[in-house]
């Protein structure tokens, strides 16, 4: 189980070593170094995993009910610089799916009851994580229950990204449509390039093989034999190759692909942020917000975005402490804040996490990148940026998104014993099929009780 202590941030000298004092400037040292790039191009790259799904949920719920997507582009911005900040990894934002998901299939279902659903989740998850409550929970789930909820997430994300390459899509109104054209701008050849280019260029992902291939043409005394030189040249070759930025190459490329889709797109654009305002609520909004939206997004949240969150951030980084706490905290507070002004509401996610890490996140500046460039596009074009995401290929979404949960799913590799393997199996079948997390979290926690009952029961004399 993930160690509880706070982010290390937040643990003081004095913590660690009475004889010092708490000082202000170690925290600004300690969150400077959090957004120390490990390397340019792969932190540039790893921003991209989450895009695919980040893209089309903002982008149909601007399309189709207004959303104000300058509004947030730079709250989601700013969230993005303060969470580098504080726990120096990769932590994604991502909008809240189950809320956006009921807004639209539901016409009645606005902004401002989107912006209510938002701030009751953010409310009672922070209310949980202060309380302790959350970290209570967090202590007594097990494992394979988690690993099961990650499944499901992961596999759920990528049945999804096949369907956004197999078939045209009205994401305005989140149906698919007839089959995808084999050529073309958004085509099916396209997007199977794109899939052969990141597998060739990122492989299943870093391991100790693909380390030994880019050692600079370090070779042992019977490899020396050979042309050294030639291998040198070589191995220079495969350390380029293997380390070119592959999302973010093929994100440059569907924007370049929007605009030759649709050329005067160009005079669609405004530039300058729409007005932020203060979002007016009414007694009903706050009701069906709550009932249609906080409910049902209230468990995933707790499940996806803070304990599984905690456990795959310790998984992928475990020299660095994670408090199911403080992730509580963080997204109560950007809920509080965002929605009060028609931001989207947004969580961490485990998807977006693993999606970042799959392409080279490893740092706390990866997410300051992105939330940079979410911030001077939100400034800078504000909601006219829609008409380009408009034309941008689903197609290439679509393959992004795949390997975004590719990544999540594989977490549940490390369920080593038959009996946690089928615990797991059965809460990823029963939240796939009941299109729920929280009914497979809750089969899941069922059968795990029942069989440690019939293991104590067996071993009782």
């Amino acid at each position: 189980m993930a160690n509880q202590n706070p982010p290390s941030i937040f643990i003081s000298n004095s913590q660690t070593n009475p004889n010092k004092n708490f000082s202000a400037k170690m925290i600004f040292q300690k969150m400077k170094a959090n957004l120390v790039l490990h390397s340019k191009l792969a932190e540039l790259n790893g921003a991209m995993g989450d895009l695919g799904t980040y893209i089309p949920i903002i982008l149909s719920l601007t399309l189709s009910k207004n959303l104000n997507l300058a509004t947030t582009l730079i709250f989601t911005g700013l969230y993005n610089i303060l969470t580098g900040f504080i726990y120096g990894v990769p932590m994604p934002v991502q909008p809240m799916k189950s809320i956006a998901a009921e807004a639209l299939s539901d016409k009645d279902f606005g902004v401002l009851e989107i912006m209510a659903a938002g701030i009751l989740t953010g409310g009672a998850v922070f209310l949980l994580g202060v309380t302790g409550l959350m970290q209570l929970v967090y202590k007594f789930i097990p494992l394979c229950v988690v690993r099961g909820i990650q499944l499901a997430q992961g596999l759920s994300f990528a049945l999804t990204a096949v369907k956004y390459v197999r078939k045209m899509q009205d994401l305005p109104k989140s149906k698919s449509l007839g089959q995808r054209p084999w050529f073309g701008f958004d085509g099916l050849v396209l997007a199977i390039v794109c899939v052969c280019f990141i597998v060739f260029v990122n492989g299943s992902g870093e391991n100790e093989s693909d380390k030994k291939c880019c050692n600079n043409g370090e070779e042992n005394d019977d490899i020396r034999t050979f042309d050294l030189g030639e291998r040198k040249r070589t191995n220079k070759v495969k350390k380029i190759v293997f380390s070119l930025p592959s999302a973010f190459l093929i994100f440059v490329l569907g924007v370049i692909l929007a605009f030759i889709k649709k050329p005067n797109v160009v005079n669609e654009i405004k530039f300058g942020p729409s007005s932020i305002k203060v979002v007016k609520f009414t007694k009903h909004s706050w009701k069906k917000g709550f009932v249609k939206g906080t409910i049902p997004q209230l468990p995933l949240t707790i499940l996806n975005s803070v304990i599984a969150v905690c456990k795959l951030s310790k998984d992928l980084f475990p020299e660095k402490d994670f408090s199911v706490t403080s992730i509580s905290v963080t997204v109560g507070l950007m809920n509080f804040v965002g929605c009060l002004f028609g931001a989207m509401p947004c969580c961490h996610g485990a998807g977006g996490l693993a999606g970042q890490y799959k392409f080279g996140g490893r740092s706390g500046g990866c997410v300051a990148i992105l939330g940079i460039a979410k911030l001077v596009l939100g400034l800078v074009l504000g909601t006219s940026l829609a008409h380009i995401l408009r034309e941008f290929p689903v197609g290439i979404l679509g393959v992004l998104l795949l390997f975004a949960g590719i990544e999540l799913a594989m977490c549940a590799r490390d369920m080593n014993t038959k009996e946690d393997s089928f615990v797991a199996l059965i809460c990823t079948a029963v939240s796939l099929v009941g299109s729920s997390a929280a009914l497979g979290f809750l089969v899941g926690m069922v059968v795990y009780l029942l069989l440690k009952l019939r293991n104590w029961t067996k071993d009782k004399p």
